[in-house]
């Protein structure tokens, strides 16, 4: 669409040409979206939802390339369950594994008749590995479910072991995820639109004008989710955060025209009229709001780890097609109806904010004293978070979070790791192993030389003794290991394990594993922080230039809105709390581009009254003025935010919620307190800039 418009102003064709075609053929306009809309309600049931982290790993990292190793070497991956049942015999514990064999989706099972003979007495038999399966009368399984079937595999685990007995791992992750996702999703919206409509109806004086705004928007999300299907498959942190932050984000683009409108409908009779003049003096904010997102959000593209890349995908769509649809869509719907703004109007509900602005001025020398003192240790603090590179620990009020903690308290932790070797050198495969099982994190190691014997040639035996550990090029060795999935130990001991490897084989042992995997993920994501973080403010100083075409605004925007994403993102380091970093580097990205809209209109207004007012009258027209849409579009980031940690069971999407909601708060009062102090106090620097450039430009 937006291509088409410029092509139409190369043929000569004006913009206001474009404006009153799209007046004109109000009707087809409106009906070509709903058209649109429709069809992308219905093929956004064609995208597939990848709950898998590791997908999203660059194919360069060692832990993907070892998983595509095994997968073409081993026809039986690793176990991603553990099946707790309590209270059995030897022989019930057999029964229980034929069942769970006999489900769909389970490929393997693995216990104790695996590794021991069970007709001899277990006293007899190596008493560490009867405890790692057997203990107490308590029979622990270890489970392969296949990818795609772990909603269905788990929900008939559940049906056959019933509520006192436990399940956990990846695959038991994946399944919950996937179950919640929509779930939660549904409820999150079905609990903010009418605090949406709520705020909307404050900050309007019609009943119908937030009906207005939210179709205008909730249209383009529609289109935006239903073009996800020629990217064919998104990630589940995509579909939870990104239908709602876009609505959030490009509500402003609404707000904007339509009281802009409203103002001319007071100097003209003809609301045609009066909607071409809106579009004319509302399209420079509402492309400069949506230019500030659209390229903050570019710079998620950029990163490694692709769950950024394809969270940033489809908010840069989403900034796009709600640009298109409140320019486009909007102005015709509004045409056609407008009838009912009129017919609903109410009177004000919410008083006029006047004196606020001295006010705020009085306190301004405190503000930049507390933000001086404060932003170095918060600058410090943010970098210095504790942080989870998974999606985090399932709360112990769920099921899986209870399951989880049951199985730890019978059987300990149990994290297991993959190595693949090459085959064929017995004696390094057996010093290996020995080196390995002195690790002090290792509980126990499983491969052919210590479980069948290095005197025994493999060739001597049947292939489904050997299968588990040998392929025709690789030799695989499975660690049971005592540790977190992540944390400093885990990825201390992933450290370990690759470093003894490489002793024996070089580049050519690779280990695979959930820890592993992390570990990976951490190297990764640590490498596309400062990346992201500095496209992001380049972008956004860009827009910024471009928009004020003075050097000084946008350094005072982006200390403002900075200093507040560095206040947001230290609490939970002076907090003692661990974050989830993809929700730290999302939130990093997003609250500068999101929230610098509310500089951008304090500022412009500013500098508009500036040129004929002195600086301290205003700004305290601008605040008096500004303040309250300002806060309405904080309100409904922050309420956005705060329903997505409150409704979300899964950790990432509740970090990006909370760090979402409280970085809205934070940046309104940044907006409000701290930059009209920066703006006075920079005030006659940026005179004399804009002196400088004027003689420059003559």
């Amino acid at each position: 669409m937006i291509r088409w418009i410029k092509i139409q102003c190369k043929k000569g064709m004006r913009p206001i040409d474009l404006v009153n075609k799209i007046l004109k053929h109000k009707k087809s306009v409106v009906w070509t979206f709903i058209i649109l809309a429709i069809a992308s309600t219905i093929a956004q049931f064609a995208v597939s939802v990848n709950y898998n982290m590791m997908d999203y790993l660059p194919d360069e990292a060692p832990s993907m390339q070892a998983t595509d190793t095994m997968e073409a070497e081993f026809d039986e991956p690793t176990a991603n369950a553990r099946v707790m049942v309590e209270d059995v015999t030897i022989p019930e514990a057999l029964k229980y594994k034929e069942n769970l064999e006999a489900i769909n989706g389970v490929s393997n099972v693995d216990w104790l008749d695996d590794l021991i003979d069970l007709k001899q007495p277990l006293e007899m038999a190596d008493q560490d590995t009867v405890e790692q399966y057997y203990d107490q009368q308590s029979a622990l399984f270890q489970v392969t479910i296949e990818e795609g079937e772990e909603v269905e595999a788990t929900d008939e685990i559940y049906a056959l072991i019933g509520e006192d007995n436990a399940l956990d791992g990846e695959a038991a992750d994946t399944a919950t995820s996937q179950k919640m996702t929509g779930q939660e999703s549904m409820y999150a919206a079905a609990l903010l639109i009418p605090i949406i409509i709520i705020i909307l109806v404050l900050s309007t004086n019609s009943w119908a004008e937030p009906i207005f705004f939210l179709t205008a928007i909730g249209i383009s999300v529609l289109i935006n989710l239903g073009s996800n299907i020629f990217i064919g498959e998104i990630s589940f942190v995509t579909q939870s955060v990104a239908p709602i932050l876009q609505l959030a984000v490009s509500l402003d683009y609404a707000i904007f025209l339509l009281h802009s409108f409203s103002d001319y409908r007071k100097e003209t009779s003809s609301p045609y009229e009066a909607m071409r003049l809106a579009m004319k003096r509302s399209f420079p904010a509402i492309a400069a709001s949506a230019s500030t997102t659209f390229f903050g959000f570019i710079a998620l593209t950029f990163m490694n780890f692709e769950i950024g890349a394809d969270l940033g995908v489809n908010l840069v769509k989403g900034i796009v097609f709600s640009f298109i649809s409140v320019m486009i869509f909007l102005p015709a719907l509004t045409l056609m109806f407008y009838k009912w703004i009129d017919k609903t109007e109410h009177r004000p509900i919410v008083p006029s904010f006047k004196n606020v602005g001295r006010r705020v001025l009085k306190v301004r020398i405190p503000v930049l004293i507390l933000v001086a003192v404060l932003i170095v240790p918060a600058f410090l603090g943010q970098s210095e978070t504790s942080f989870i590179y998974g999606i985090g620990e399932q709360p112990d009020s769920s099921r899986l979070g209870a399951d989880q903690d049951q199985i730890k308290e019978q059987f300990g932790q149990n994290t297991p790791m993959v190595m693949l070797v090459p085959r064929g050198d017995v004696a390094s495969e057996e010093q290996l192993v020995n080196d390995l099982e002195k690790l002090n994190a290792v509980d126990t190691v499983q491969s052919y030389v210590n479980t069948i014997g290095p005197i025994i040639p493999a060739e001597y035996l049947d292939e489904s003794q050997t299968e588990a550990f040998y392929s025709e090029d690789y030799s695989r060795i499975i660690l049971h290991t005592d540790t977190p999935t992540e944390g400093e130990e885990a990825f201390s001991l992933v450290e370990e394990v690759r470093s003894i490897g490489d002793q024996y084989y070089g580049e050519e042992a690779e280990l695979l594993g959930e820890s592993v995997t992390l570990y990976d993920i951490k190297e990764t994501v640590e490498r596309d922080n400062t990346l992201v973080k500095w496209l992001t403010v380049l972008a956004v100083a860009t827009v910024l230039l471009v928009t004020f075409r003075n050097i000084i605004f946008p350094v005072v925007l982006l200390i403002t809105i900075q200093s507040a994403v560095w206040f947001n993102l230290s609490i939970p380091y002076f907090m003692d709390l661990e974050l989830v970093f993809v929700g730290y580097l999302i939130v990093s990205t997003v609250q500068l581009a999101a929230t610098v809209d509310y500089g951008i209109l304090f500022t412009e207004n500013y500098n508009r009254l500036r040129q004929t007012l002195p600086a301290k009258e205003a700004i305290i027209q601008t605040i008096d003025g500004k303040i309250f849409a300002i806060f309405i579009s904080a309100a409904i980031l922050s309420s956005v935010g705060f329903i997505l940690w409150l409704t979300s069971s899964n950790p990432i999407v509740g970090s990006v919620g909370l760090l979402l909601g409280r970085g809205a708060l934070l940046a309104f009062l940044s907006v409000v307190f701290l930059l009209p102090a920066l703006l006075l106090i920079t005030d006659r620097l940026r005179l004399r800039s804009s002196k400088k450039e004027a003689s420059e430009d003559a």
